[in-house]
């Protein structure tokens, strides 16, 4: 069994920064790309920001140059920092990582249960 969980979401400002954490713990033997996708109401899901095992990122349009994705592979955890946070950003924001839980297995896609970020004033 594995697990993702979120934490850091929260009522912030407009302008103001947050920082989202995600954790993967349980049966693991490799992970392979982390992510962050955020669905807001009426909304479908989309995909925030991507890390690769060996750190490349990649960000939707809507983010760049606000939203930064890291990793510590020691910890098996994902952050997204999150600054200038406007109202559109408002959103339940999930975790998401490709885990391979031993040798040999198929790679499996994880979710976590997600966590709401709200920039109100």
């Amino acid at each position: 069994q594995v697990q993702l969980v979120e934490s850091g979401g929260g009522l912030v400002q407009p302008g103001g920064s947050l920082r989202l954490a995600c954790t993967a713990s349980g049966s693991i033997f490799s992970i392979n790309a982390m992510g962050w996708h955020r669905q807001a109401p009426g909304k479908e899901r989309e995909l925030v920001a991507r890390i690769s095992s060996y750190g490349s990122t990649h960000y939707a349009d809507s983010v760049k140059g606000r939203f930064t994705i890291s990793r510590d592979n020691a910890k098996n955890t994902v952050y997204l920092q999150m600054n200038s946070l406007k109202p559109e950003d408002t959103a339940v924001y999930y975790c998401n990582a490709g885990i391979t839980r031993y040798p040999s297995w198929p790679e499996d896609d994880n979710w976590g249960q997600g966590t709401q970020v709200t920039v109100s004033s």
